[in-house]
């Protein structure tokens, strides 16, 4: 048995499941967002993406684009090494100054990504706290998870968003050991939203810290973006809220905001911080610009919601499965990969709609589904053309399904 024969079996198992992976080769149309092209072999053509996480559009806002060719004329590509070495630029300095602003926090700090964040961040709290216990919901995302489980502690998983769960393994802990209780405000997937106040009601009474992730929720939620917290006016109450610049802003990169001393301990121990180089200032240059505009200007989030409400809806009325949540986030549940894989082929190719399958492990098996991303730029011409693709095709078959895609490349 070769190397390579046991990772071709390793690929070959995944292609049985018909969970195998294939990116499409996208080119954005700047300032027509959501148009763009695809590339397959020689040919082009133009598609309608409906997946993407840059759910405001604000990757193609002229305020983010201007101020990334500003900074980039200014100051050149590169970061030039790790924050600790000479990786620190004051655009570094001015957005973690408006990212802790934005939270009601002391201080904020930035990571490459927020799955490096929470990682980085969970990982290093359980090490820097003898005993600490975690408490997460079983719904957390993979980066929570692996930091988690890199921190070598105990954990306790709990019912996902199941206060009366949650409580009862707090109960059940001693009561001088450090807690940390680990979830999410928009849960990706479902659309869920988590109880924040009770949660954090649950975490003063047993002497907890309360970990959030909002990255499916900041620039979304908020009078200012700062998340479904601020939203519900509950941000002083939580310890530590994690981040991303990647979707709601549009850009890339991930941070932390909290206490100074949180923070600062974070900055001093976690090697997912000290040993990467920097984000690029040309890229912070852009979060804080998009920050900055979804402090003022709430038209993006309004019409945003506006969309989604108005996809559920036509999806509901067309008798296709959506899945029902409070959020932002339209899935659609297919529930077999090959089919889910079927559908989004035969999108991509026959209509011009461009949406990725989303197979376990994003999802448990059996749950497999297409998860929609309307955004302010989507129209109602837009939702016509997704709505009438999969009524059409929802009935179908995989086999007709792949029928159906080989007559169109024919």
């Amino acid at each position: 048995m070769t190397y390579e024969q046991r990772l071709s079996d390793a690929l070959a198992a995944i292609k049985r499941e018909g969970r195998y992976r294939v990116f499409a080769d996208l080119k954005r149309r700047r300032g027509s967002f959501p148009n763009a092209d695809v590339f397959s072999g020689v040919e082009c053509k133009p598609i309608t993406v409906w997946c993407s996480n840059d759910y405001l559009g604000m990757g193609q806002h002229p305020k983010v684009v201007a101020a990334m060719h500003e900074a980039i004329d200014m100051v050149g590509a590169g970061s030039g090494g790790t924050r600790n070495i000479s990786g620190t630029t004051h655009y570094h300095v001015e957005l973690e100054a408006e990212i802790a602003d934005l939270h009601g926090k002391e201080a904020a700090l930035l990571f490459t990504s927020a799955f490096v964040a929470n990682e980085a961040t969970l990982s290093t709290l359980v090490q820097l706290l003898p005993g600490c216990l975690v408490f997460s919901d079983e719904k957390n995302h993979a980066s929570m998870i692996a930091g988690i489980r890199n921190g070598r502690g105990p954990k306790h998983i709990f019912l996902h968003n199941d206060l009366g769960d949650l409580e009862a393994k707090l109960k059940a802990a001693p009561i001088g050991v450090p807690k940390i209780i680990a979830f999410e405000s928009v849960y990706s997937m479902d659309g869920h939203i988590a109880p924040i106040a009770s949660v954090c009601a649950l975490a003063k009474k047993y002497n907890a810290l309360t970990y959030l992730d909002e990255v499916h929720a900041v620039g979304l939620y908020g009078p200012r973006g700062g998340g479904v917290a601020e939203r519900e006016g509950v941000m002083d109450q939580v310890d530590i809220i994690n981040g991303t610049l990647a979707k709601g802003y549009g850009v890339m990169g991930g941070y932390i905001a909290a206490s100074r001393t949180l923070v600062d301990a974070i900055r001093s121990y976690a090697p997912g911080f000290i040993f990467t180089t920097s984000l690029a200032p040309v890229i912070v240059a852009g979060a804080l610009a998009s920050v900055r505009h979804l402090k003022e200007s709430n038209v993006e989030r309004e019409t945003h919601q506006e969309r989604a409400r108005m996809l559920k809806r036509r999806l509901t009325a067309a008798d296709l499965p959506v899945i029902a949540g409070p959020s932002h986030i339209v899935p659609v549940l297919v529930s077999d990969p090959v089919r889910c894989k079927a559908i989004t082929d035969v999108l991509l190719d026959r209509y011009g709609i461009y949406v990725q399958p989303i197979n376990y492990p994003t999802v448990p098996r059996g749950t497999e589904r297409l998860r929609l991303t309307p955004s302010p730029q989507h129209t109602d011409s837009d939702m016509s053309g997704l709505v009438n693709a999969l009524t059409e095709l929802w009935s179908q078959c995989p086999l007709a399904l792949m029928e159906s895609l080989n007559q169109a490349a024919e």
